[in-house]
């Protein structure tokens, strides 16, 4: 139950400021419908989605799925931005990019924590640290690996991910209104793609992606370690 608690409170903290992104940046770029609406904030009780932020993530956390969740989106209107065709792109792109920077900080304080403490008494080469040190170690670790999942997710081109306003912005005239059409269809080409990973070897070469991006963050984790003697 440690691990489930750490997790959805780990996951809710990176929706949050996923969400928060978004909004921050659409308010940069002209359109103040965010902040506006009081969502320019950490506070998670404006962004929690009951089933997204809640329901989901526990349902996975005992089903052995990748953790994954949401918040509430942020409302960003393009119309009130600068430049909506330059501009609505670079708002989709600040959430994963959030989420990155997440990952690396957690990446750093995983690394500063082994390097004080080193390995917690479940790792190898533990020696029964108290359990601070492993909660701490927990934490960090699966902040790592929820923010690069978050961002690798949310970067795909399916609608209506942030990766999908990405992929329109190139897309030729004709071929983005095709595109677009598929948003109408939103949350079922998600779900479709969630048991695509769960049922079909899709899943393995998520899997292996996500662990392409996973492991310079940890490796950034190691460096930090070794020069602190860990």
């Amino acid at each position: 139950m440690e691990l489930v608690a750490v997790q959805i409170l780990v996951l809710v903290f990176s929706v949050v400021v996923h969400e928060v992104a978004h909004g921050w940046v659409a308010w940069k770029l002209g359109d103040n419908t965010a902040h506006d609406a009081g969502r320019l904030t950490l506070n998670p009780l404006p962004h929690i989605d009951p089933v997204g932020s809640i329901v989901v993530p526990l349902i996975l956390s005992f089903t052995g799925g990748i953790m994954f969740g949401w918040a509430k989106p942020v409302p960003v209107n393009p119309g009130r931005l600068n430049n909506p065709m330059d501009d609505h792109p670079k708002v989709a792109a600040a959430g994963p990019i959030s989420n990155l920077l997440l990952a690396l900080v957690f990446a750093v304080l995983l690394g500063v924590t082994l390097a004080i403490g080193g390995f917690p008494a479940h790792a190898p080469g533990g020696h029964g640290e108290p359990s601070l040190l492993r909660f701490l170690f927990t934490m960090f670790q699966t902040g790592v690996m929820i923010n690069v999942v978050l961002a690798v997710f949310n970067l795909l081109p399916l609608p209506p991910l942030d990766g999908s306003w990405i992929m329109s912005r190139f897309l030729p005239p004709e071929a983005r209104a095709n595109y677009e059409n598929l948003r109408r269809y939103g949350m079922l080409i998600v779900i479709g793609f969630l048991m695509a990973v769960r049922y079909t070897p899709l899943g393995a070469v998520f899997s292996k992606a996500i662990m392409a991006v996973i492991n310079p963050f940890f490796q950034i984790t190691e460096m930090i370690a070794h020069l602190g003697g860990a």
